[in-house]
């Protein structure tokens, strides 16, 4: 269960990080929208464990592309909020994979081949 502050935390850095990967971040991402879904911070609020989530864009090679300039996003970070914060957290990244697979269970059902219910006409017979 994370503290109060862990939340505060995760919430101002969910916000800062969504809005540099739509404004400051064009160059590294492209045309992709880049989806900040979720972030958990540590006890100590070193490290803050960002999931992300990508449309239009092929999410490995993207993923990747963003580990590699995580110094530069963290020096974005700790630009918008470090007069709010002792110290910027370590990003780790990870892939937010509930939204693939939400997709991915609603082509299955989708596919399905379920035949239609018929109307029992015998329960109108017995009135």
């Amino acid at each position: 269960m994370e503290s109060k502050r862990q939340q505060k935390y995760s919430k101002l850095i969910q916000k800062e990080l969504g809005e540099i990967f739509q404004r400051e971040s064009k160059p590294l991402v492209g045309k992709a929208m880049v989806t900040v879904t979720h972030v958990i911070m540590s006890p100590d609020l070193g490290v803050a464990k960002i999931y992300l989530s990508f449309l239009l864009a092929d999410t490995k090679v993207l993923f990747e592309k963003i580990n590699e300039h995580k110094k530069e996003i963290r020096k974005n970070l700790g630009n918008r909020i470090g007069k709010s914060v002792r110290s910027i957290p370590e990003l780790v990244f990870f892939l937010d994979e509930s939204s693939a697979y939400a997709q991915h269970m609603e082509k299955v059902i989708s596919d399905l081949d379920i035949p239609e219910e018929e109307d029992d006409e015998d329960e109108e017979d017995q009135d």
